[in-house]
């Protein structure tokens, strides 16, 4: 009897969970959108959608009864953000010594990237980025690394949003020429901005994905473009590949 009961909190869990997958794509879903998305009875949904209202893991609109993500998950967020820094510290001070270039973790903010954690070169020529800056996804290392493992209707609906903007010439602003870089990106493991931000600036980017495969950050190497030559890029290439690797094994 008590291993039916285990097994019957761990299906609940996972149908929660289920639940909370749904608004990836959709900021506020019905209670049937949700009930046929997770592919369960309405009555079953009701009474899980309820329970995480009443956890403030869901919000509900007053006007449409509609739901969306609550404030509870942003809270518990910032903690793992917290996490995710004294995780990643070590093996981005690694990266620093190999590479002697700038090293960068950042975080998704719907469709743009933020500087969480950043250490300098040695170097005299370096970066000119800062904690808490917002930069595009679409034209940085970490940040294209991060949106080539999100699902397709997510990119779709990120890149066709509005026109993309040229930061320089080599700036990629077609959506279909970028979904075929998004699509080598996942095959390889790694992206590089190749001064599309900015001209002179390189910089080679990996994501770190969750369990499910979902990127929840990037790391990057940045360097300015003389010394980032293509040995030095398919080195850093390895060791960030390496590390998202060794970090998500510790974080999942």
């Amino acid at each position: 009897m008590a291993t039916d009961d285990r097994f019957k909190g761990i299906q609940s869990l996972e149908r929660a969970f289920s639940i909370l997958r749904c608004f990836e794509e959709q900021e506020e879903l019905g209670l049937t959108e949700i009930s046929q998305r997770v592919g369960l009875h309405k009555s079953t949904t009701s009474g899980l959608v309820q329970t995480l209202k009443n956890l403030k893991i869901l919000e509900q609109n007053k006007k449409t009864e509609r739901y969306s993500l609550g404030i509870e998950l942003f809270r518990l967020a910032t903690h793992v953000q917290y996490n995710l820094k004294q995780v990643c510290r070590p093996f981005l001070e690694s990266l620093l010594q190999e590479t002697s270039e700038t090293v960068n973790l950042v975080i998704r903010d719907d469709d743009c990237l933020v500087y969480v954690l950043k250490m300098e070169s040695p170097h005299s020529m370096r970066i000119c980025t800062s904690i808490g800056q917002r930069l595009p996804l679409y034209c940085t290392g970490s940040g294209k690394a991060i949106l080539a493992h999100l699902n397709e209707g997510e990119q779709d609906a990120l890149l066709s949003r509005k026109p993309l903007e040229a930061f320089t010439k080599y700036t990629v602003t077609d959506p279909a020429r970028l979904k075929e870089q998004l699509s080598a990106i996942r095959r390889t493991g790694y992206a590089c901005d190749e001064e599309e931000l900015e001209y002179g600036l390189v910089c080679v980017g990996a994501a770190v994905r969750d369990a499910a495969g979902v990127p929840v950050a990037g790391i990057s190497v940045s360097g300015p473009s003389m010394r980032m030559t293509a040995d030095k890029k398919r080195q850093c290439a390895a060791l960030l590949k390496s590390a998202a690797g060794a970090i998500e094994k510790r974080l999942f």
